[in-house]
């Protein structure tokens, strides 16, 4: 009777490791399709402008109904998966955001184009928190790594998919080079329906809104949401001062594409790197490490001519990606009432909210103060996450010794 045991035993280890695996690159490969999804506007836009005549503040409307779509229905897609499970929901999210894209490429104008991407802004939703808490559940205590690949998954979609828009839409109409992305997004979610592994939740774990306001881990994830906000910010308003300080320091316009490249590719290996180092260093370590470098970045690139400016680039975007990456390995551990998925809609919501609403904030400011000044404020934002970090140092003790 012991030796079924025995030979069960690395039959059930080896099963859980290539469920894992399984979870692990099912989730990857959605981050990169609705991450490329997103950033893919950026390459339609003029297409857009040209096609249907839209001014700057229709073409800013058409990305906001997108960002504030996957925002708000966040914590809704944690809900519905609740009754359906996780692997339903994420593959019909990942398909109506294909379906999404197939609309846009029959719209006849703005209307046309807010509905559209405000259907595939509600598919992209689900992405987030549910690949997310997939791959927390599936790793356990040990998914701060795969999390920093599921991250790195995300950047390369940005890189990938707005080159290949822009590269069909040289080849053949745009529409139908809509429809082919969208064909993508059908075969991503029928390989979600098909292989990624179930990882049922814990029936035990508590409503978040139910948790404890004493509790260290509650205390603790808004803090942590406070640090995602905050360098979010960072992020998304020197992103749009960014052009405008290389313009002045004399860059050509192929070459400024190129700068942006830089800062895009040392993001996706800052969340790589990062992902990892803080299984190292410790979280607080790395995101005061980012966050102060960050901050020495951002003066250095406004105030070197433009040389040096570009040799910093891509370690000024790994610092300012670096961060995200260890913040979201962080937020299983002080997940409220221990609900990955839900904890980690509310950590998307806000951070996704804030990379919409900071770069008006900060546009405002650079109209009142100067660009240079604004420039500056980003840099104080980096500084002010260093108080925050230390207050959460100590509530990640007190979690660990609750554990």
């Amino acid at each position: 009777m012991t030796m079924p045991t025995a030979v069960s035993q690395p039959t059930e280890a080896k099963k859980a490791s290539s469920n894992r695996t399984r979870v692990l690159w099912t989730t990857c490969a959605a981050h990169a399709l609705h991450d490329g999804y997103g950033d893919m506007i950026y390459a339609l836009l003029p297409i857009w402008q040209a096609e249907f005549q839209l001014g700057y503040a229709s073409l800013a409307l058409v990305r906001g109904v997108y960002t504030g779509t996957m925002a708000v229905f966040q914590l809704s897609a944690g809900r519905l998966a609740s009754w359906i499970g996780s692997r339903a929901t994420l593959a019909l999210g990942t398909l109506l955001a294909a379906l999404g894209y197939a609309a846009a490429g029959l719209s006849g104008g703005l209307l046309g184009l807010c509905v559209a991407l405000a259907l595939s802004g509600s598919g992209s939703s689900t992405q987030h928190p549910l690949a997310s808490g997939a791959v927390s559940r599936a790793y356990g205590r040990n998914a701060r790594g795969p999390l920093g690949i599921y991250n790195f998954a995300g950047d390369l979609g940005k890189a990938a998919l707005p080159a290949a828009i822009s590269l069909l839409a040289t080849m053949m109409p745009w529409r139908h080079a809509l429809w082919a992305m969208s064909i993508v997004g059908g075969l991503v979610a029928a390989g979600l329906a098909l292989w990624l592994p179930s990882t049922p939740r814990d029936p035990a774990i508590e409503d978040v809104e139910g948790a404890d306001e004493k509790n260290p881990s509650a205390t603790g994830f808004r803090l942590l949401l406070a640090i995602g906000v905050l360098d979010s910010a960072v992020r998304m308003g020197l992103l749009t001062f960014l052009p405008f300080l290389l313009k002045g320091k004399g860059i050509s316009t192929p070459m400024l594409g190129t700068a942006l490249a830089m800062v895009f590719i040392g993001g996706a290996a800052g969340k790589f790197i990062c992902g990892w180092l803080g299984q190292r260093m410790g979280v607080i370590g790395t995101v005061l490490a980012t966050e102060c470098g960050t901050a020495v970045c951002i003066l250095s690139v406004m105030l070197c001519p433009l040389v040096p400016a570009l040799v910093l680039l891509p370690l000024l975007g790994a610092l300012m990606n670096g961060t995200s990456s260890v913040l979201y390995g962080t937020v299983p551990e002080l997940a409220p009432g221990g609900n990955d998925e839900r904890a980690f809609a509310l950590f998307y919501t806000g951070t996704i909210g804030s990379s919409a609403i900071s770069p008006v904030v900060y546009g405002l400011l650079g109209d009142r103060v100067g660009i240079q000044w604004a420039t500056c404020a980003t840099a104080l934002t980096a500084i002010a996450v260093v108080p925050l970090a230390l207050a959460l140092r100590a509530r990640l003790s007190l979690t660990d010794q609750a554990v």
